[in-house]
């Protein structure tokens, strides 16, 4: 309906404009005199003659033409006003209309009635004008309260919606799109915000599900260490009463094993607290001799060449530390199976523990793959484990302000962890 009465306006507005068009393109005619008032004119002069011969200006202009009175010799006897035609070659000249002028029958002078037509077509041009730059005006107006009018029920929808969309894709579904159920769109963008309640739902459905799927893994993770507990405490027991050594390396074998379980569920275990964002680091102020027991603790097969450490206090959780070591001394063994270089400085701000093996390393493109979750080496294949163990421990060391570097070293794999000084924190 809106639209109908400003198309309307338009084409109204456009024929007002094409009809003063057609009427400056095409004037009128040039208007002929008031025969009425030129008859009295020659009347009251003929009537009056004697005394404009004698210049006693008794004429009286009985219309509302302006007029010339000449004598046969061309002398003027009467003007209505100055600057009118006051001779013959200027009347024509000026297209007035001559009469003349006879007494008894005879031509005793001439009238030159004044051609006014161009002021009149002037005046009617102004008028045009004017009328012209008035439409152009409402024109204008018109344009612009309809783009005004577009603006609001079209472009500014829009827009909302943009912004709208931007937030749903960064995750924000608690803002709902404002519509007008009047407007042009209002199905439209309710459609929108229905589809925004909808994604809401699904989004807090699919969190829930996940986070029963994390708690689960998390229990079930924790009930498994109880048995494998027991299983090593029997093995352990067994070693220390068995008869011969044959029994012994089978009661071993079964202890590193439960230790293999053991840290493997240990890494399931931190990964999906870490992921419920119940993965505690608490760094704090640790000695730097401290880090030697650890690094003797995580060498369960002790092949490994542990210096001694430099003395420094160190900025770090000691058993998340332990966690780190015991995962790459456990990589090293499980993928590697050989001896391990440990080497220990002190750089800028850091105490750096290098750990490198001898099985050579893996393709330098796999590298930055191994700190991320779930992630092998394509070395790994047939060796058991879930990619847990370096992701966890780059974890933990970015919680302590510090870092873990992965590389190849010159003999195999090697990994460096930055232990932040605690007088640089």
């Amino acid at each position: 309906m809106k639209k109908r009465i400003f198309f309307g306006c338009l084409f109204i507005v456009f024929f007002m404009e094409l009809a003063v068009l057609v009427l400056l393109a095409y004037p009128k005619a040039e208007k002929s005199q008031d025969t009425v008032a030129v008859n009295e004119i020659v009347k009251t002069v003929q009537n009056d003659w004697k005394s404009l011969q004698k210049r006693q200006n008794k004429h009286i202009n009985p219309t509302n033409l302006e007029y010339v009175v000449l004598g046969l010799d061309g002398t003027v006897l009467y003007r209505t006003k100055a600057g009118l035609s006051e001779s013959i070659h200027a009347a024509i000249s000026h297209k007035d209309t001559i009469l003349d002028i006879k007494i008894q029958g005879l031509a005793a002078g001439k009238i030159l009635i004044y051609n006014n037509d161009a002021i009149a077509f002037r005046s009617e041009k102004q008028i045009a004008v004017f009328a012209v730059i008035a439409t152009m005006i409402l024109q204008c107006g018109i344009c612009a309260v309809y783009y005004l009018y577009i603006r609001h029920v079209i472009i500014q929808p829009f827009d909302q919606m943009k912004d709208f969309a931007k937030r749903v894709a960064g995750g924000n579904f608690d803002i709902p799109l404002k519509m007008d159920r009047e407007n042009l769109f209002g199905a439209f963008t309710e459609s929108f915000d229905l589809m925004r309640s909808e994604l809401k739902k699904a989004k807090i459905a699919e969190a829930s599900a996940n986070a029963g799927k994390k708690e689960l893994v998390a229990k079930l993770s924790h009930d498994i260490k109880t048995p494998v507990a027991s299983i090593k405490a029997a093995s352990e027991v067994g070693v220390a009463i068995a008869a011969d050594e044959k029994s012994k390396e089978n009661y071993q074998q079964i202890i590193q094993k439960a230790d293999q379980i053991n840290t493997l569920v240990t890494n399931l275990f931190s990964a999906t607290l870490e992921e419920l964002h119940e993965l505690a680091v608490t760094p704090s102020e640790l000695n730097s001799q401290e880090v030697y027991d650890l690094l003797i603790n995580a060498d369960y097969l002790h092949r490994a060449n542990i210096p001694s450490v430099p003395a420094c206090l160190l900025y770090a959780d000691r058993l998340r530390l332990q966690q780190v070591f015991d995962n790459i001394f456990a990589n090293s063994y499980k993928y590697a199976n050989t001896n391990i270089n440990v080497t220990i400085d002190i750089v800028d701000a850091y105490l750096t523990v290098s750990m490198e093996d001898y099985g050579g390393g893996i393709c330098a493109s796999e590298l930055p793959l191994l700190k991320e979750k779930f992630k092998r080496g394509s070395n790994t294949e047939n060796i058991e484990g879930a990619g847990l163990g370096l992701y966890i421990a780059d974890y933990c060391m970015k919680k302590m302000k510090g870092r873990m570097d992965v590389t190849n070293g010159s003999t195999g794999l090697k990994v460096t962890i930055w232990i932040a000084l605690c007088n640089t924190i």
